[in-house]
């Protein structure tokens, strides 16, 4: 027996989470001075958060510290459960860092402790897929080591395909430059982006509408989909329903029988990229360059 743990950027709902015996830590958002829970909308009211993004306000994150990851993580090792911690990238913040270092102490304390930590190198619902795909594997009797090795060894066939609405959040986030805020905005341009094999935010393709940029994100995904007769694609947007029901029904014209998801992100992910973000996660048939 092995308890597999998360975190709030996977943006997946509680309940699926809850159903599968998967525990999550919560990230922090400060809106307005004012700290909130991101526990993937168990009581976080996320219809409030986007109509407070949709006055201009600008939240900002807070990465998980290292006694957080202590008081998650201990329980568990008290009570001599192995766990499997799979994490929000390292590239886009330090939280993995320091579930790294609580790993150490608690390590100290309790020598015989077996931690498993997997940095995603994702985002969203990309680290959200490998979190359903971990879940089957362990429901289908994959032991914890194999299970970890798995995980690292795939975790970059996970494509990540987005587009935002507004730069300016990028730019804020520190994932863009005033210049490319500024131009993009005033040129209308929407682009394409992933994330590399370090997990950082790039820009691969830049499109000069909202639809052709969607248009991209499907015809990325279908072009590197490891399997196309069931393919399991999760699509994540911040209250751009319409868009992401475009970028579905695109998929699913070519493949009818893909298995298609589309979730909220969350406030920590949609701290930084704003409202109408639209993201396409999925396994590819290669490791992302």
């Amino acid at each position: 027996m092995y308890q597999l743990l998360t975190d709030s950027g996977v943006d997946l709902p509680y309940q699926l989470l809850a159903d599968n015996h998967v525990g999550f830590v919560s990230m922090h958002v400060d809106i307005d001075g004012q700290d909130y829970t991101d526990d993937l909308e168990h009581k976080f009211d996320l219809n409030h958060f986007y109509q407070q993004i949709d006055k201009g306000v600008m939240p900002s994150t807070a990465q998980i510290n290292i006694g957080q990851f202590v008081e998650f993580f201990k329980p568990y090792v008290k009570k001599q459960i192995p766990i499997l911690y799979l994490g929000f990238s390292s590239g886009l913040s330090g939280t993995f860092n320091n579930a790294k270092n609580a790993k150490k102490m608690l390590v100290q304390e309790y020598p015989d402790a077996q931690i498993f930590l997997v940095d995603s190198l994702a985002a969203s619902c990309g680290e959200g897929l490998m979190v359903l795909d971990a879940i089957d594997k362990k429901k289908a009797g994959m032991d914890i080591t194999e299970l970890a090795d798995w995980l690292k060894t795939n975790r970059l066939r996970y494509r990540q395909w987005f587009t935002v609405d507004d730069l300016n959040y990028l730019y804020h986030g520190g994932r863009v430059s005033r210049a490319s805020a500024a131009v993009g905005s005033l040129l209308h341009i929407k682009p394409v982006m992933d994330v590399d094999t370090m997990g950082y935010l790039r820009v691969v393709s830049k499109a000069r509408s909202r639809r052709k940029s969607l248009k991209a994100l499907a015809d990325n995904t279908l072009e590197t989909l490891a399997n196309r007769d069931n393919p399991r694609i999760v699509i994540a947007t911040s209250q751009a329903d319409e868009a992401a029901q475009l970028v579905s029904d695109h998929i699913h014209e070519s493949i009818p029988e893909a298995q298609v998801l589309i979730e909220h992100i969350g406030p920590t992910i949609a701290s930084h990229t704003g409202l109408g973000c639209v993201a396409v996660f999925s396994l590819g048939n290669s490791e992302r360059k």
